[in-house]
């Protein structure tokens, strides 16, 4: 997709997994150096092969305007944040959703960048606020909720702390729109929009399942067929994983009430380590 945005020309992203490879191959596709930072020599070869495998697939589709190994030469990753590029213009935390985890990454890379840096959480639930609290520039600070898979996601919620000052906010909603994403803008409340809605909605589906309502498959087709969901409720709870579902659930249902209370069912298959997708059972068999 075309844009007239302007792109950052340096980005650092911290978390090579699923999300952060998404987030990295997003903007060197559209012409970012991007630095991704993943604990130990393995597992940051593991995410660079994650945005080399995204970035195949992307060419395969005919997604590219460049060679594969043009944009795959524009990442690199180290071992350590605070090897991140001083001169980075946006850096993006996607690690875990675990606030303690999230705060001293986030106030470590602060001391890796300089003062103008941009600092994002990646969070789908956790407060932007209390996140900001461990940083001195908490006005550079804010939420860019990416969406799995973010390639070819349309939708990135941008989620604004009361400290986040107006240029960050219009220098995020630049750098969303430069990789040809729609953006919505929240102030920092439970679950933002897009968790506190989605998961409202999964967690009654699990109940149906829990209550023998119907079979999962059901269920997805009511919403899919009927309100015109791109895939029902269950299947996006096995895409995007039972365990971050249930860590989601967790916190919403401690800050907002009973009505975001974990079915039994999602525990128990957390337990059994049924995942959904990334382990290969969830609501549904995956190959």
């Amino acid at each position: 997709m075309t844009t007239t945005a302007a792109a950052p020309a340096v980005v650092g992203v911290i978390g090579g997994g699923r999300m952060g490879a998404g987030i990295a191959q997003s903007y060197a596709t559209a012409g970012s150096t991007v630095t991704v930072v993943e604990n130990g020599a393995e597992a940051a070869a593991a995410a660079l092969d994650r945005v080399a495998m995204g970035l195949k697939r992307a060419a395969e589709r005919d997604r590219l305007t460049e060679p594969v190994d043009e944009i795959l030469a524009r990442v690199s990753t180290v071992q350590s944040v605070d090897a991140l590029p001083a001169e980075a213009d946006l850096v993006v935390e996607a690690v875990l959703e675990d606030s303690a985890l999230k705060a001293r990454v986030l106030a470590a890379a602060e001391q890796a960048v300089s003062t103008n840096t941009v600092l994002a959480s990646n969070t789908s639930s956790l407060s932007v606020t209390e996140l900001a609290a461990v940083l001195s520039r908490p006005s550079r600070f804010l939420g860019m909720h990416f969406f799995n898979p973010v390639p070819a996601s349309d939708l990135v919620e941008i989620v604004v702390a009361p400290g986040t000052d107006d240029a960050t906010v219009e220098a995020a909603l630049q750098w969303t729109r430069c990789l040809g994403k729609k953006d919505v803008v929240v102030k920092d409340s439970p679950g933002f929009a897009s968790s506190r809605l989605g998961v409202a909605l999964g967690l009654e589906a699990i109940r149906m399942v829990e209550e023998g309502v119907a079979e999962p498959e059901a269920i997805d087709d009511a919403m899919r067929l009927g309100y015109r969901h791109p895939m029902g409720p269950l299947r996006l709870t096995d895409l995007v994983g039972l365990d971050v579902r249930l860590a989601i659930a967790e916190h919403l249902h401690a800050t907002l009430g009973e009505r975001f209370a974990p079915p039994r069912l999602l525990r128990e298959k957390v337990a059994r380590g049924e995942l959904g997708r990334k382990s290969g059972q969830g609501f549904y068999a995956w190959q």
